[in-house]
């Protein structure tokens, strides 16, 4: 059994896509289409740069997304390769997007319309140098819990993302993560502030799920071709009139792929599949079972070595 998987901000990088997009013509018409669909050259961003722009949140969600998107294409329709008899599709945060994409629950221009609004909605949900992400690296999900629990008097601050054995991420104000901070220090336990625009899947995010709760409710929804996982849950979605709520508390909530994952492995899942830029995910999973087999896509090469175990 195997499973597809799509990453999420942070995985991005200047030129990334570039093989597919100068060998392969449907890879060339998909970044067109989403050029014309936002209004904007994306397609230019991804390949040319520059890097301070392509990271801004509004940017990197789309593009990430097209990118993976268009791999998955040329993998399906240059490659013969059936990726949809995957047991189960998952991407992290954003990545749950390209999912269910691939999974053809959602169109092409639609998506990559929802992922650019979504980009801005919560990069401007909080002023901007308010609020960080801080990695918190060598522990165990219920100690950090154990130490937010203790202190919520003294500071709020929220798990992001519960991403593999030692690595978790954690949001708040400024203020709030640097009191945590001392308190992580106290305990030995080492961490890494992020560069990112803005402390997302937590409270704060909320301006950004009024917006979503709106837009999303705007989206046409199919029947999806494989079996979803969501990031809220960690569990395969069992009814599809809640993917448009599961999508709108994903904004707030923690990004529980750790879990996800293990519920795809306890389900007979021995190979993952990532699909889109860089290899974050693989990383991951082989922190969490390193029995299981995993394979990144992102360039042509990697894809004649997929073997699929059914």
């Amino acid at each position: 059994m195997f499973s597809v998987i799509f990453p999420g901000q942070g995985s991005q990088i200047v030129g990334m896509g570039k093989e597919f997009h100068s060998k392969f013509e449907i890879v060339r018409n998909l970044f067109d289409e989403a050029d014309k669909v936002l209004g904007f050259p994306l397609s230019d961003l991804i390949l040319n740069g520059p890097k301070e722009k392509l990271d801004l949140t509004e940017n990197t969600q789309p593009a990430i997304f097209l990118v993976g998107y268009s791999i998955f294409q040329v993998i399906k329709r240059e490659h013969n390769i059936d990726l949809n008899k995957a047991n189960f599709f998952a991407g992290h945060s954003l990545g749950e997007y390209t999912a269910l994409a691939c999974a053809e629950a959602l169109s092409f221009s639609d998506t990559i319309k929802i992922l650019k609004i979504r980009g801005q909605a919560m990069q401007n949900s909080i002023p901007k140098g308010q609020g960080i992400m801080l990695a918190v690296l060598g522990s165990q999900i219920e100690e950090i819990e154990k130490i937010i629990k203790n202190n919520e008097n003294n500071y709020e601050c929220y798990i992001a993302n519960d991403n593999s054995n030692g690595q978790i991420v954690v949001s708040g104000n400024i203020k709030d993560i640097d009191s945590f901070i001392l308190d992580l220090k106290a305990n030995s336990i080492k961490n890494i502030k992020l560069s990112v625009s803005a402390p997302f899947h937590c409270k704060l995010m909320k301006k950004a799920t009024n917006i979503m709760s709106l837009e999303i409710q705007k989206l046409n929804f199919k029947k999806p071709k494989n079996t979803l996982i969501s990031n809220v849950t960690g569990t395969q979605i069992e009814n599809l009139s809640l993917l448009s709520d599961l999508l709108i508390k994903q904004i707030e909530n923690r990004v529980r792929w750790r879990e996800s994952v293990i519920f795809m492995i306890n389900k007979g899942v021995s190979q993952f599949i990532e699909i889109g830029p860089g290899k974050v995910l693989s990383g991951l999973i082989k922190r969490i079972d390193k029995t299981v087999k995993v394979s990144a896509i992102n360039n042509e090469e990697d894809i004649n070595l997929i073997n699929i175990n059914d």
